[in-house]
């Protein structure tokens, strides 16, 4: 599931009540609420979704699986902790995979494909513009998720698309809060223009320098101890 799928199943549309605690949870990640180390007990979380266990653990699973939370045996599961050597890692792998990634998707996005990003870009621009942070934060991420599916190298695609989740986890922990989530004004417009255009290298070259940015803001010292999975995840 894209993380803009999330969203929208946070926001109501969920087709299973494991669907809206995974989404729930990862919305709640991606938006900072949730940090690394935040425990996740199995019996807290049956009660604020008013849903039987098992559900709760599928969901989890399913989690785990996308490397969200960590589960430990007769251990409650935990947000996942990244470390500052692990994050630089993933941001030099996603550094060399969607530069590949740019390179093979330029000149190969159909029309329809391209009216979505249009469509994406406008309202991310709307959702900076009016504060409106969480939609900004999932708008971002779909963004990218959108340029992977379109990779005409769908192994590669796939690559990416783990990559982008698993540093957004990384930079909703690390951010300086407040911090304006994977956007700085002309980015996303100057690699869609890039990909249209057919030049692949000037894409390439603006994703790596994007993700330059993004990475040069993280405080690895930043950290969020105590939640109340209550209020986080009730609404």
């Amino acid at each position: 599931m894209t993380t803009a799928a999330a969203h929208n199943k946070n926001s109501g549309d969920a087709e299973t009540p494991e669907d809206r605690i995974y989404a729930s949870i990862l919305h709640a990640v991606l938006t900072q609420q949730l940090t690394s180390g935040s425990r996740l007990p199995e019996l807290t979380l049956s009660k604020i979704y008013d849903v039987n266990r098992t559900i709760v653990r599928r969901a989890l699973a399913r989690l785990a699986g996308e490397q969200v939370v960590v589960q430990r045996r007769n251990q409650s599961a935990v947000i996942a902790s990244p470390g500052a050597d692990e994050t630089r890692q993933l941001f030099a792998a996603r550094r060399h995979i969607e530069a590949e990634v740019m390179r093979q998707t330029a000149g190969h996005i159909d029309d329809t494909t391209r009216q979505t990003i249009e469509q994406l870009l406008e309202h991310e621009h709307h959702a900076h513009a009016e504060g409106i942070h969480d939609d900004r934060i999932h708008l971002s991420l779909n963004f990218h998720e959108l340029l992977a599916d379109a990779c005409p190298n769908q192994v590669l695609g796939q690559i990416l698309q783990d990559l982008i989740l698993r540093t957004s986890i990384a930079v909703a922990l690390y951010k300086v809060p407040g911090m304006a989530a994977c956007y700085r004004a002309t980015d996303h417009r100057s690699i869609a223009d890039a990909l249209f255009a057919g030049d692949g290298e000037h894409a390439a070259q603006t994703a790596c320098e994007h993700l330059d940015y993004l990475e040069h803001r993280l405080n690895y010292a930043t950290r969020i101890h105590k939640v109340d999975l209550a209020a986080i995840l009730a609404n």
